[in-house]
């Protein structure tokens, strides 16, 4: 990761760039490094009190993930980092969805855990990358339905269940589990705490 001399603060996996005028050029350099630990880039958040128009522009050209005008609300700040970190989680530039050690890509179809190959059916994979896709979500059966077996399925919804039971068996072998019950919502994947 670059240094950004002093004007970046990270909080968690968010870069907080507190001046526009000094930080659009370091901020196009982290775009442009090789991507970080887990093969992502850190979000970008600019803190500024220039709230022109081509200055969010220029802002957001220029990498950023948000753009937050001073002076600003501190619990609307903390729910946009949180809104970034979500929208960005778990995506890689290399178009791979990773959560802890589980990876899944979409392109070539192959899911690993723990750097070991997980065997899934086309169905238990597209289960699977929508959760990843929405992970942190808790994410109901009729949304899973919809996602995974489309408009068109008209059978049992009990058949959500049986295959998030069979992705458990495969990909939640050992600890941590990452898929979880949430008692009359549904099923989220979340990262271990």
């Amino acid at each position: 990761m670059i240094e950004v001399r002093g004007l970046t603060k990270r909080y968690g996996e968010v870069v907080a760039v507190d001046d526009l005028t000094f930080a659009v050029r370091p901020a196009r350099r982290l775009r442009e490094q090789p991507a970080g630990h887990h093969g992502t880039h850190p979000p970008i958040l600019f803190l500024t009190a220039r709230d022109a128009a081509e200055d969010r522009i220029s802002g957001l050209r220029a990498g950023g993930d948000d753009y937050v005008t001073k002076p600003f609300n501190l619990e609307e700040l903390v729910l946009r980092i949180q809104a970034v970190l979500r929208r960005t989680s778990g995506r890689r530039t290399d178009g791979l969805l990773v959560v802890d050690n589980l990876e899944l890509d979409p392109d070539s179809h192959q899911v690993t855990r723990g750097g070991r190959a997980v065997a899934l059916s086309p169905t238990e994979f597209s289960l699977l990358r929508v959760l990843m896709e929405n992970t942190g979500q808790v994410m109901s059966r009729e949304q899973l339905l919809d996602r995974v077996w489309h408009f068109d399925f008209n059978g049992d919804d009990s058949i959500v269940a049986s295959y998030i039971s069979y992705l458990r068996r495969k990909i939640d072998t050992r600890e941590p589990k990452l898929i979880h019950t949430v008692r009359g919502t549904g099923y989220v994947l979340r990262r271990p705490r």
